[in-house]
C-alpha cells in the first residue's frame, strides 16, 4: 500500500467559510420543538410532565450548559431549576421556561414546583438519579414514573444546527491532526504530544477536547484505551492517536494511526486489513440498518484475515452532546440507525507487545448511505 508524508485537508477558515463564514454556534436549535417531541410521549406514560437532571438532557432541551440544572417538562411549558451561580447565565441561555435559582436544597423547589403545576405523576430518567435523591423526591407528594432513554432516543436524529457544529469540532480536528504530525519527532513523550494536540485544539477554537485524548507509541497502541505515559517515539514505531474537539457542547471523535519510520511487516499488513474494514464498514452505512449487521460486516473481514479475536470492542457508537451516546454498533445489536444520526466506525487490531491499528470516522446517517465527516486521510501516513 502506497505511503506518504502528509495529505493536509482545506484549511480550517476555508471548511468555515463554506458553512457560512461564521462560529456555528450561532445557528439556531429548536428547543421547544423538542420538548413537544419529548411531551407527546407523557399521555402513553400516563404522566403529567417529565423530570430531567441528566445535564446533556437539561441541555438538549433548554440551552443550558452550566454544571447543575434540572426542568420539569410539561406539555405547555415547564420549570428550569439551578443554583444562585447561574442565575445571570440562565438569564442569558433559557429565555422561554420559567427559571427559578434556589439556594437551599432542590428538593424544595421540586416540591414547590409540583403543587404550583398542579402535577401528580412525574416521569424521571431513571439512570440519573440516585437512590438517595430519588428517596427525597418520592417524599414530595409527587408519584414517580421511571423511565429510561426517553430523551437519549430524540438526541439520536440531528438537527442542522447540531450537525453543523459537529462538523466545525471535527474541522478543528482534522486541523489539530496535521499540525500534531508536524511535532511528532523522535524523542517526543506520549504526555508531551498530547499536551501538544490539546493545546492547538483549543488555539484553533475548541472550547475544549472532547475525551481524555489517547496518544500510544509502539507496543503502548496495542491498548485500545492507553493512558498516555513517559514513553519516548522511536524509529518504527507505530502510533495510534484517538482524540477531538468540542465545540458549543458537541464532540468529535476520529482516530488515525501512523507509523514513525517504516513499520514491520505484520503491523503495515493489519493497517491495510483495518482499512479495508473500516471502509467496508462506513460503506454499509444507511438509515434503517442495524447497527449489529454493520457490525457484523467489518468484524468479517477482520475475522477472515485471521485477527478476529484482537478486534476487542464494539464497531461504534453515537456522538453528539456526549461523546458516546447512542445508537451503539456492537455484536448482534439491534439499534436501527436512523437518518441523521451521527455514528463512528471505528474497527481496530491490537497485537499485545506488538501495538495496534484503529482507524475512526464519525458518519452522518443518510438515507441510502452515510457521508464522511473527517477529512483526514485514512492512507497510512509514514513520517
Amino acid at each position: 500500500m502506497a505511503s506518504e508524508r502528509r495529505v493536509r485537508p482545506a484549511a480550517l477558515s476555508d471548511r468555515l467559510t463554506t458553512l457560512g463564514g461564521r462560529r456555528l454556534s450561532s445557528a439556531v436549535m429548536d428547543y421547544s420543538g423538542r420538548r413537544e417531541r419529548l411531551t407527546s410521549r407523557l399521555a402513553e406514560l400516563e404522566a403529567d410532565a417529565f423530570f430531567v437532571s441528566h445535564l446533556p438532557n437539561v441541555r438538549y432541551l433548554t440551552g443550558f450548559s452550566g454544571s447543575n440544572a434540572q426542568a420539569v417538562i410539561t406539555a405547555d411549558g415547564g420549570i428550569f431549576f439551578t443554583d444562585g451561580r447561574y442565575a445571570e447565565q440562565s438569564r442569558r441561555e433559557v429565555q422561554d421556561l420559567d427559571r427559578r435559582i434556589y439556594s437551599g436544597e432542590f428538593i424544595a423547589s421540586f416540591k414547590q414546583a409540583c403543587a404550583d403545576l398542579g402535577l401528580r405523576r412525574v416521569a424521571f430518567e431513571a439512570g440519573a438519579l440516585t437512590y438517595k435523591v430519588y428517596g427525597q423526591l418520592s417524599q414530595t407528594g409527587a408519584e414517580l414514573v421511571a423511565t429510561d432513554g426517553e430523551v437519549e432516543r430524540l438526541r439520536w436524529v440531528k438537527e442542522p444546527g447540531e450537525l453543523e457544529r459537529l462538523g466545525q469540532a471535527q474541522a478543528i480536528a482534522d486541523e489539530a491532526f496535521q499540525v500534531i504530525t508536524g511535532k511528532l519527532l523522535e524523542g517526543i513523550s506520549e504526555r508531551v504530544a498530547v499536551l501538544e494536540l490539546d493545546v492547538t485544539m483549543r488555539q484553533l477554537g475548541a472550547d475544549g477536547v472532547s475525551f481524555d485524548t489517547i496518544m500510544a507509541f509502539g507496543e503502548n497502541a496495542a491498548e485500545p484505551h492507553h493512558e498516555p505515559t513517559g514513553r519516548r517515539l522511536s524509529q518504527g514505531d507505530i502510533v495510534k492517536i484517538d482524540f477531538g474537539a468540542l465545540v458549543d457542547g458537541y464532540h468529535s471523535d476520529m482516530t488515525r494511526t501512523l507509523a514513525f519510520g517504516e513499520p514491520k511487516p505484520e503491523l503495515r499488513d493489519v493497517y491495510e486489513v483495518v482499512r479495508r474494514a473500516q471502509k467496508a464498514g462506513v460503506d454499509a452505512v444507511t438509515a434503517g440498518r442495524t447497527g449489529g449487521d454493520v457490525d457484523a460486516v467489518v468484524r468479517g473481514i477482520i475475522a477472515e484475515a485471521g485477527y478476529g479475536e484482537q478486534f476487542r470492542h464494539p464497531l461504534g457508537h453515537g456522538v453528539g452532546l456526549e461523546i458516546h451516546e447512542g445508537p451503539s454498533l456492537r455484536q448482534g445489536g439491534s439499534d436501527v440507525l436512523p437518518e441523521r444520526a451521527v455514528i463512528t466506525i471505528e474497527p481496530g487490531v491490537y497485537l499485545e507487545g506488538l501495538g495496534g491499528v484503529r482507524i475512526e470516522d464519525m458518519v452522518e446517517v443518510l438515507a441510502n448511505g452515510g457521508r464522511v465527516i473527517p477529512a483526514t486521510t485514512k492512507d497510512l501516513i509514514v513520517l
